[in-house]
């Protein structure tokens, strides 16, 4: 697998390398590529996620902890320098195959280390029943990008009050609550972070692409539109129905639809379900139909599932009926 290097090791946005990853998609012809990065103290959050909902932007503007939105699916997380991130970008078309390959990759390299490392059911990698990596998916055309953290360690406080309500006995309680539930690589490894990345570099990567810096004005380009406001904070608007739910093996969904004399107008699906395909086709398709069973049934695509993972017609049907 080919390794990407940037021709200045200075540390940039967080935007730049989603930027980056999207711009080695459309442009490269590599087979199978990967970069790791760190940034400052920054909360990235799902495509479809709503981000006053998702994130403690009084919080984030008192640290100054920045915020963006990439273009995977999945739910928020919090990032500093104490962790690295990795991307993943393949010519493999086949999601499953393609996601199962990286977690594999991934949970190999630490075992080489002697970590017990495992995969869960859906985007995590575990040590010790806790999580260490949190990974998403998307996908542009014949080319498929997996990205996600690795917590070598983390500024606790700023992960919990980032993402959750700023009182200070919540936050606190946070903190003891999210230690449990993570582990951080330092307390498992004796290699430093640099070390700990040249390791993951060199069983990971057996050949070395440099990009030039015509490659980074192109990069550059690219971040503009993470970086627009209309993008991050996205529009809101009203709609007439709102429904919630929790489905196992799915995630937090949130449906919002605008509704007039039984028919869909306009609709949105947001939460932090793993997004493998186009979710604009799944809701253009339901524009337009009757809230009926027949007729919702017949408009969600066969294959949903492929799209929004795990999630069948008859579930989304349900959420739709309310």
């Amino acid at each position: 697998m080919l390794y990407i290097s940037l021709p200045e090791e200075h540390h940039r946005r967080l935007s730049f390398y989603l930027a980056m990853e999207e711009y080695v998609a459309r442009e490269k012809q590599w087979p199978d590529a990967f970069f790791m990065w760190q940034v400052e103290p920054s909360v990235i959050f799902g495509r479809n996620q709503v981000v006053e909902a998702e994130v403690n932007i009084p919080y984030c503007r008192q640290y100054g902890i920045q915020m963006y939105r990439r273009k995977s699916g999945g739910g928020c997380v919090y990032a500093d320098m104490s962790n690295v991130m990795f991307s993943y970008i393949t010519s493999e078309d086949n999601v499953n195959f393609t996601y199962n390959r990286y977690i594999n990759m991934v949970v190999h390299v630490l075992r080489k280390l002697g970590v017990a490392a495992t995969s869960s059911g859906r985007n995590d990698i575990l040590v010790d029943g806790r999580k260490v990596s949190g990974n998403a998916f998307y996908h542009l055309p014949g080319r498929s990008i997996v990205h996600g953290t690795m917590l070598y360690d983390t500024h606790m406080q700023h992960m919990v009050g980032s993402i959750t309500p700023s009182d200070d006995k919540l936050v606190s309680k946070g903190v003891q609550s999210v230690r449990q539930r993570i582990a951080l690589l330092k307390d498992y490894i004796s290699l430093d972070i640099n070390a700990f990345k040249q390791f993951v570099k060199e069983n990971l990567c057996d050949e070395q692409a440099l990009l030039t810096h015509l490659d980074i004005a192109q990069i550059e380009a690219i971040e503009q539109e993470y970086l627009a406001p209309s993008f991050i904070f996205g529009s809101n608007p009203r709609y007439s129905v709102v429904r919630r739910r929790r489905i196992e093996g799915v995630g937090d969904l949130e449906l919002r639809m605008e509704v007039r004399n039984n028919v869909i107008r306009d609709i949105n699906l947001l939460g932090d379900f793993f997004l493998l395909g186009d979710l604009d086709r799944v809701l253009h398709s339901l524009r337009g139909t009757t809230l009926q069973t027949d007729a919702l049934l017949q408009a969600i695509p066969d294959d949903l599932p492929l799209i929004v993972r795990n999630l069948t017609k008859q579930q989304l049907n349900s959420l739709l009926l309310g």
